[in-house]
């Protein structure tokens, strides 16, 4: 993986990290990752945020699979759950999950493995 990607392992095959940018989208597929998950919802951040369509058109040109999944910092819907764990099924691997911090990433994915 990357040195310059601020990833971290949740598992085998899944990482994730604190919110990526268009630019960054290049050095994701570099680092051979085949799919990214969008878990931060846009302006959340404000207007210097990126927005999910303009990530999804990098990701989408640097030949990644994309996905938008927003969800909120302190909760997760079960709902939102079932969604992250039939993202986690289908998307090709090794997939790359990300927010502001990472942190609810890391938290939806493992509340998703453990619905099985």
């Amino acid at each position: 993986m990357s040195e310059n990607l601020p990833i971290q392992a949740v598992s085998e095959d899944v990482c994730v990290a604190p919110q990526l940018t268009p630019e960054a989208m290049a050095a994701v597929a570099a680092a051979g990752f085949k799919s990214v998950v969008n878990n931060r919802p846009d302006f959340e951040g404000g207007p210097d945020q990126p927005t999910t369509s303009a990530i999804e058109a990098a990701a989408k040109a640097a030949g990644l699979a994309y996905a938008y999944l927003p969800v909120q910092g302190g909760y997760q819907s079960p709902e939102e759950i079932a969604q992250a764990a039939e993202l986690l099924k289908t998307l090709p691997r090794p997939t790359l999950m990300f927010c502001r911090s990472g942190a609810r990433s890391s938290r939806l994915f493992s509340q998703a493995v453990a619905l099985g």
